[in-house]
């Protein structure tokens, strides 16, 4: 196996956190030691207590060429090992251990105690180490995660079979994302703060879980901007396990936040002792911006912004899942702005928390997504049976993504196909119950119950589908019936119906495009899925993909009653052809034309 690449710092070093923030930590991230354990037997075979026989560079998966291993085959488990020093200055502090995501079921020793377990494979989870370890004293760290491709689970778009095939794609197994530690008071801490902007009062409600309540003690929140401190807000922390905070912003201090201006408020959250003193503190930020429904409209600050959404997988060449660098996570957002789009749908995965705070700083609309595809179960019209597993899965994606001003939707699921009939199944209870769950979460962003495919839930905020017709003019009839409360609705090959009828929610084609436009094949005839792939026959000049481009997302722009869409998507993901960049993030088709197509004012943006 070959050694793993090691930089002069640790690979990822910014702080993965950024809405929630402690001066003190130390990333974990770098050489591990690494085991494969095709057979699932290493808890048996005493990997727990000895050095393992291979390295790995973290926070990069196994399979991916930035770890230093590169290993594509099916990994059943894997194993990692490290020995750190915690610094000596963390005294009189409980240590906690922080995995960014781990892929899929995990379970964490330290010094030979287990900390922790935690199945899925896109949510963060923490281990308290409470009295494992003290300031000054070495850690060892090691981590089992398992990923069968044999169970149900939640795999987002990893492959179940050996090689990629068609918009499925190479696996992550174990950890990729950074792992970290964080000193707390021992007494009482923050716990992960919920923000929520009240546009209509100018306010922000400020939520603070803590870890004890004390007596004597209180909590407090500063707001800022440019010019210095907004307003101050202060409540007892020794009477609610979460106390809550009102900060009403003086008018002449108030600015929303829009993809036309980001504005975002520095946000100081602090626990105060008897004394006065500060027991513990956190930096945080906000966005000043509200969503809301009007019938068929969906309104941000009150107002029509036409949502010109690109799909976006969050993919890698040589990370995967995991990007290579932040500065990867940036560029994304500003190559789809460059192109025209004003947002993402993040797709079949919940993305790296860092990518949020660039969309929050940027003005870019994000809808939030589950990797939920991986429960297909075979059986005749009971065919996915998503498990508790995936509720309790968004249910944390949720928390921790909760206070991001750029999110401006929910998407628990992503084309669930079942035909509708006279029993109710596991799918049609799971739909339900993350749709619930979000309104119950956060009842300040709309919720598609399912995207495209298989609406479940007759209350849906948001109706949508998903059409991959590639002659404009067709695609035009397709979607003509919206101004007549007829919108396209995905159905069965067949023609049996998946859905429950649609009720007049704002509605948008939250798929389409995904045009097969590969150069380099141009010139070849057939559809080599096995090399490059995409929807419709491949057009054989540049000049005729970006008329095409134009043609089918023009035929949403021109929709009164359309509120946006989402094109597939922003670059190639392997061996799907079908993005507007190559997979490298290079140029793949005039740019500025594509943008050019896109920014024309939308129908729905003049309907008064």
């Amino acid at each position: 196996m070959p050694a793993p690449y090691l930089p002069d710092e640790p690979p990822r070093p910014e702080y993965p956190r950024p809405q929630f923030t402690r001066d003190a930590w130390l990333n974990l991230n770098g050489e591990w030691q690494f085991e494969i354990d095709r057979s699932d037997t290493g808890l048996e075979r005493g990997l727990t207590d000895r050095d393992l026989a291979d390295r790995i560079l973290v926070p990069f998966c196994p399979e991916s060429e930035l770890s230093g291993v590169g290993e594509t085959d099916f990994l059943e488990a894997v194993w990692y090992r490290r020995t750190v020093t915690v610094p000596a200055e963390w005294t009189d502090s409980r240590v906690l251990l922080h995995f960014g995501a781990v892929d899929h079921d995990t379970t964490v020793w330290a010094n030979g105690r287990e900390v922790a377990r935690h199945r899925g494979g896109f949510t963060s989870f923490t281990a308290d180490l409470g009295d494992t370890v003290a300031a000054g004293e070495e850690l060892t760290v090691v981590v089992r995660a398992r990923d069968s491709r044999h169970t149900l689970q939640a795999r987002g778009k990893q492959a179940t079979w050996y090689a990629n095939t068609h918009c499925h794609y190479t696996r992550t197994t174990g950890i990729w994302q950074t792992v970290w530690l964080e000193p707390v008071p021992r007494t009482v801490a923050l716990r992960r703060p919920r923000i929520t902007p009240e546009l209509a009062t100018g306010s922000f409600l400020v939520e603070l879980p803590l870890s004890a309540n004390l007596a004597g003690h209180r909590v407090r929140a500063t707001l800022s901007d440019a010019d210095g401190v907004v307003v101050t807000a202060e409540g007892r922390a020794d009477l609610d396990l979460c106390p809550r905070l009102t900060l009403a912003v003086p008018e002449e201090r108030r600015r929303t936040w829009s993809p036309a201006d980001p504005h975002l408020y520095d946000l100081a959250l602090e626990v105060l002792g008897p004394d006065g003193t500060v027991v513990d503190a956190v930096g945080s930020y906000a966005g000043l911006r509200s969503v809301s429904v009007r019938g068929k409209e969906l309104l941000l600050n009150g107002e029509r912004l036409f949502q010109r959404l690109v799909l976006d997988q969050g993919y890698y060449p040589d990370g995967l899942m995991t990007a290579p660098s932040d500065a990867a996570l940036l560029k994304d957002i500003e190559l789809g702005i460059a192109a025209g789009f004003n947002g993402a749908r993040l797709h079949q995965k919940v993305f790296e928390e860092r990518f949020l705070y660039h969309a929050d700083r940027l003005g870019y609309l994000v809808w939030g997504e589950f990797g939920d595809w991986g429960c297909e179960s075979g059986v005749r019209d009971d065919n996915q049976r998503p498990d508790a597993s995936y509720v309790t899965q968004w249910l944390e994606a949720l928390e921790r993504d909760h206070s991001h001003p750029s999110i401006v939707g929910w998407c628990p699921l992503n084309e669930t196909y079942q035909n509708l009939h006279d029993r109710i199944t596991v799918l049609d209870d799971v739909t339900h119950a993350m749709f619930i769950a979000t309104k119950q979460a956060d009842p300040t962003r709309p919720v598609i119950d399912a995207s495209g495919y298989a609406h479940r839930v007759p209350e849906t905020d948001v109706y949508d589908s998903h059409c991959y017709e590639q002659d404009p003019a067709a695609f035009a009839k397709i979607m003509a019936g919206l101004a007549e409360n007829r919108p396209y609705v995905n159905t069965g090959p067949d023609g049996r119906t998946w859905s429950v009828p649609y009720r007049g929610q704002p509605y948008f084609c939250s798929e389409f495009g995904g045009i097969w436009w590969d150069p380099e094949a141009a010139a070849a005839a057939g559809d080599d899925s096995a090399s490059s792939w995409g929807y419709g026959e491949r057009p054989r000049t540049e000049a005729e993909f970006v008329e095409r481009f134009r043609g089918l997302t023009g035929v949403l722009l021109d929709d009164p009653g359309m509120f946006g869409y989402c094109y597939t998507q922003l670059t190639d993901v392997f061996q799907e052809r079908n993005g507007v960049y190559r997979f490298d993030r290079s140029e793949k088709a005039d740019t500025a034309a594509l943008r050019e197509a896109q920014l024309r004012t939308a129908a729905y943006e003049n309907t008064p």
